[in-house]
């Protein structure tokens, strides 16, 4: 009774899966991160007493946009589908009489149910189809429990501290592989996959961090006051940090991230104002604008001395013989530094100098009218043109100018050596 028993329900299964299935996804929550397909069976529907796992060759299956589809036989993934629109699975290992030709068809259909017999009747085999949520994951808050160290670094004022930061706000994510999602993170669930199931470990993986790309935006010398203003720059430093934990090993990846502005203990925010001050009075005029500002406060101070303003004004002068900077002094100081930052002036390239004394540009003097005196040019031994005193070519020396004298006499000195006149 059990052979016949075998042989009736693996004849019955194998029937019931030759209709060709059509699969779907409802859209996906945002709080949901992958479904298991869904095989549409409607109220005039033949195929109600089909198998479950189970995909008969030539089924369509439906993408629609922000979604992946995924193909799962027996444990290992066979098809990938990320494009909107209908997917046919043409390569099914489960025949069916409406795809291929009837006699093929009908031969393969008796070797599936020669398969199912061996197991009893039953269908031997797994197939799903997984739907993965692939859009802007977003509404995830954080916020750090305790400081988190950011270095601030002004290399204008030689400032590099380290503080305390708070910050608090919302990031977002997708999902970028969904091969390493399903492989590393959900496998082969049930009926649905959400977000909650990972949650607390991707929030806790993200504050952590945050302290490496901290790390990377004080480099770029970004104050901690003006991070929210640099997001972008955070999220490709947060993408760098989780390359290894998010993208290489789960498929995801952080789009955005959105946040509050950034709170330092009062101790060091009152730190980093004071280093910023001391700064700025190492420009000996701003040191002495502010002596000037010091002194001027002081007068209005000893003016108005319950002693008299004479008892005030002697403690003034006895404050300032006492000793420190001198505000002329230092002005005097800033005008110098500033004469020697100054750049000198240089003539204009292009410029000559005329024998009457004025200075050009153009191809004649604007004073005398003489014309721009050009190099002379002497050819040398081995062909080539020269203006210097040595061929560019070859480096032999400028040969020495030859002029006749009247006696006939060729010569190259001042004077003749024939006749002893002198050159002409």
């Amino acid at each position: 009774m059990g052979l016949i028993k075998a042989a009736a329900g693996a004849a019955g299964s194998t029937l019931a899966d030759q209709w060709k299935e059509f699969f779907y996804c409802e859209a996906i929550d945002n709080e949901v991160l992958a479904v298991k397909g869904e095989k549409r069976i409607g109220g005039r529907s033949s195929n109600k007493r089909g198998s479950d796992n189970i995909i008969s060759d030539g089924s369509g299956i439906a993408v629609a946009d922000g979604q992946c589809m995924i193909i799962v036989e027996q444990g290992k993934v066979v098809e990938v589908c990320a494009e909107p629109g209908e997917f046919t699975y043409d390569t099914s290992t489960e025949p069916s009489i409406f795809t291929g030709g009837l006699s093929e068809g009908i031969k393969k259909t008796f070797e599936t149910v020669k398969k199912r017999f061996a197991y009893g009747g039953d269908t031997g085999k797994d197939q799903r189809v997984y739907y993965f949520n692939t859009k802007e994951l977003v509404g995830n808050k954080f916020g750090t429990a305790n400081p988190i160290p950011f270095r601030v670094v002004d290399r204008n004022i030689g400032l590099d501290i380290d503080v305390s930061v708070r910050c608090n706000g919302v990031y977002s994510y997708k999902i970028v592989d969904p091969l390493l999602f399903y492989t590393n993170v959900c496998g082969n669930f049930a009926q649905q996959y959400d977000r909650e199931e990972i949650e607390s470990q991707l929030k806790t993986e993200f504050i952590s961090a945050l302290q490496p790309a901290f790390a990377q935006i004080s480099e770029m010398q970004i104050r901690p006051s003006a991070i929210p203003g640099h997001v972008q720059e955070l999220c490709d430093a947060m993408n760098q940090a989780l390359t290894q934990k998010w993208q290489q090993a789960r498929g995801l990846a952080i789009v955005s991230i959105a946040m509050n502005p950034v709170t330092l203990p009062e101790e060091d925010a009152q730190l980093i104002k004071d280093a910023q001050k001391n700064a700025i009075l190492r420009d000996p005029t701003m040191a002495a604008a502010t002596l000037a500002g010091a002194q001027a406060d002081a007068m209005k101070a000893a003016a108005s001395n319950k002693a008299g303003s004479m008892t005030g004004f002697m403690g003034m002068g006895m404050a300032s013989q006492a000793g420190g900077a001198n505000m002329q002094s230092l002005y005097q100081m800033g005008v110098q530094q500033q004469a020697q930052a100054a750049p000198k002036m240089q003539p204009a390239s292009g410029t000559w100098k005329c024998e009457c004394g004025a200075e050009n540009t153009g191809k004649f003097c604007a004073e005398c009218g003489k014309p721009k005196p050009q190099p002379a040019e002497w050819t040398c031994s081995c062909g080539a043109v020269n203006t210097g005193k040595f061929c560019s070519e070859c480096g032999s020396p400028r040969p020495a100018d030859r002029w006749t004298c009247s006696c006939g006499a060729v010569n190259t000195g001042k004077f003749c050596a024939e006749c002893g006149k002198p050159r002409q």
